[in-house]
């Protein structure tokens, strides 16, 4: 599990691509720091396993799932990443809880400074939007950002000179895609409410006991 709090970008250093799934090596320093092979680094808010590492880069390799689901095969050499380290039980939360499991990509509609904050609009399908919140959490290319306003198909975050300053994120422009994964509590809630409509799944068949009214009279609505 990570927290959405950027440690450092990270740049390309090489991505071997074999079939529909690759080989990645980045360089890094701080996300390196008591990592060893097996470790999880959070790059571009995808959770990856480290495969090898050395002085000022680590390799992992990443699946032909995680190809379809993420912009990793837009990468190229000196592309810069964000990187995080798998939280620790003793560390603040300073963002939320993020799995480094994306649910795919979405594209950048607007980019548009208001004093010291840029305004990103991106454009998601409905997949994505219906997971997105108003003031809620959501892990864009990795960071927790705050959902700023929410349209039919679009949401948009404001990103303080801070955020713009350790990550990668104002280096992108319209058009550009971005990693999307929703608040993992969303999907959970999703699930259960619509648990018994999954007839065609054998895994699913057993009728679920939680409804939207039995979660309305016990005040979680």
């Amino acid at each position: 599990m990570f927290t959405g709090i950027i440690e450092e970008t990270g740049t390309i250093k090489n991505i071997k691509v074999s079939g529909n799934s690759a080989t990645i090596t980045v360089n890094a320093n701080i996300v390196l720091q008591d990592t060893k092979i097996g470790d999880s680094i959070c790059t571009n808010g995808i959770c990856l396993t480290v495969t090898d590492m050395g002085k000022g880069y680590f390799c992992a390799d990443v699946m032909a799932e995680t190809m379809r689901r993420t912009n990793l095969g837009f990468l190229t050499t000196g592309d810069k990443v964000n990187l995080e380290r798998a939280l620790l039980l003793n560390t603040r939360l300073g963002g939320h809880i993020v799995s480094g499991h994306i649910d795919g990509t979405a594209a950048i509609s607007n980019m548009a400074k208001e004093d010291n904050a840029v305004w990103i609009e991106i454009t998601a399908n409905n997949n994505i939007l219906k997971y997105i919140v108003e003031k809620g959490s959501v892990a864009i290319d990795g960071i927790s950002l705050t959902v700023a306003k929410l349209t039919s198909n679009s949401f948009s975050v404001s990103i303080i000179p801070h955020t713009g300053e350790k990550t990668i994120l104002l280096n992108k422009k319209k058009g550009d895609l971005v990693n999307i994964e929703c608040d993992i509590i969303g999907k959970y809630v999703d699930k259960l409410i619509h648990f018994s409509n999954n007839s065609n799944d054998k895994e699913y068949k057993e009728k679920s006991n939680i409804t939207e009214d039995f979660l309305k009279l016990n005040g979680f609505f």
